[in-house]
């Protein structure tokens, strides 16, 4: 099978769009299926573009067996609504232009958000290749925004429902990332039948605890001889991480405890000065890390966060693809967040939950953990028992393969 699979991002960005996209066009290389993934030049979430990939309009490399045909896009920091929304808008406009001429004609078409302007350059590749178009849907998209009152203006919300729902329509199936997703979609009208669940996983041959990178991240940042709860992800509008600093404030006599935050984002800024603001003796700060990187902090970690705010629509129906890499390395997950992340967290044994940030109740539970190491190691255990089970990119790699065999079969 021939698979065209859109997506604004792929490394080297860092991110879980990019990973998603990657570890699942790997794994179907490795099936034998040939894959061309149609994405932008990597800028995101800093807005700068490597030296080794500016100065062109497009680019064609082989990654991992796949092809990889780059186009240029607007390249601007992932801070302000605006400024994203305008580089999202940028990308349908490059790759129907830049990219079409270019690929092949595929079996079938998939494309993936965040946002849906990629699913509008999807559904016109699928229209002008004269092949079937499957849209992934990894965030609800607009929903999210007009829920979080990010988005009030009425008509443009009328315009981006209706551009969401035609596209709903136009799809072959719709390829979701959590069941409360495929309910709220058949909630709005698509038919349940042509909606499939495939849950982010995990590359668990990457994602595994690395005791040598425990050892030398942890003495290079001072964390030797504490219990350390990291938080390693986008520090972003949607993760109430400002709780966290609450709990390290709460905590800040304990000498034996560290909060470590690991990445880039729009409130990291924000974040490092409310940290000096409150002079918090506990709590580490490092850059965004190259993604190989990853395994090794979370491995460095006692316990790893999973936050969001606390938002209803956000907490309960969004699970953020972290949780399966911490699960991957054998980490116990203290889940801040409800909803179906909550369920899983709870079903696997892999953690504990507390409210959306609740400061307190977050605090309480880094101290119950650091003073039982023995339940730590049993809930990382559990942890990774539940991702080899259910969770293997590898195995749900496979699943995913048949739903798009049987959509070009059709």
């Amino acid at each position: 099978m021939d698979i065209l699979y859109l997506s604004q991002y792929f490394p080297p960005e860092i991110g879980a769009p990019a990973a998603r996209v990657h570890e699942l066009s790997r794994e179907w290389v490795r099936l034998g299926h040939r894959v061309q993934v149609v994405t932008a030049f990597p800028n995101h979430p800093t807005g700068i573009v490597p030296p080794e990939y500016r100065g062109r309009l497009v680019d064609r490399e082989m990654i991992d067996g796949i092809e990889v045909l780059r186009n240029w896009t607007l390249a601007v920091p992932n801070r302000a609504l605006p400024l994203r929304v305008a580089t999202q808008l940028s990308f349908p406009l490059s790759v129907i232009g830049l990219g079409l001429p270019r690929v092949r004609r595929p079996d079938v078409v998939l494309a993936t958000s965040p946002s849906i302007f990629t699913s509008v350059s999807g559904l016109a590749y699928a229209r002008v290749l004269r092949a079937p178009f499957v849209f992934e849907v990894r965030d609800l998209w607009p929903q999210l925004f007009i829920e979080m009152g990010l988005v009030r203006n009425r008509a443009l919300i009328r315009v981006l429902e209706a551009a969401e729902l035609f596209q709903y329509r136009q799809a072959r199936r719709v390829v979701v990332v959590t069941r409360r997703f495929k309910e709220i979609l058949a909630g709005r009208g698509v038919p349940a039948g042509k909606i499939d669940v495939i849950r982010n996983g995990v590359d668990l041959e990457t994602f595994r605890e690395d005791a040598g990178a425990r050892a030398e991240i942890r003495a290079r940042h001072g964390l030797d001889g504490r219990f350390v709860l990291g938080y390693i992800g986008t520090h972003g509008l949607l993760h109430g991480l400002s709780s966290v600093l609450d709990a390290a404030d709460r905590l800040r006599d304990d000498d034996g405890i560290r909060f470590l935050f690991v990445g880039h984002g729009h409130e990291r800024e924000k974040l490092l000065a409310s940290a000096a603001k409150r002079r918090l003796p506990n709590v580490v700060f490092v850059p965004g890390r190259p993604r190989d990187e990853i395994p090794g902090y979370y491995s460095a970690c006692d316990a790893c966060l999973i936050a969001l705010r606390r938002d209803p629509f956000l907490a309960e129906n969004f699970v953020p693809s972290k949780l399966f890499e911490i699960m991957g390395c054998g980490r116990p997950v203290v889940a801040s967040l409800a909803g179906e992340g909550a369920e899983i967290v709870r079903e696997a044994g892999a953690g504990v939950v507390v409210e959306p940030e609740d400061g307190a109740a977050l605090a309480a539970a880094v101290r119950e953990l650091s003073s039982r190491p023995e339940q730590v190691s049993e809930l990382g255990r559990a942890a990774r028992r539940a991702a080899e089970a259910q969770y293997s990119r590898r195995v749900l790699a496979q699943r995913y393969a048949a739903i798009l065999g049987e959509v070009a079969a059709a």
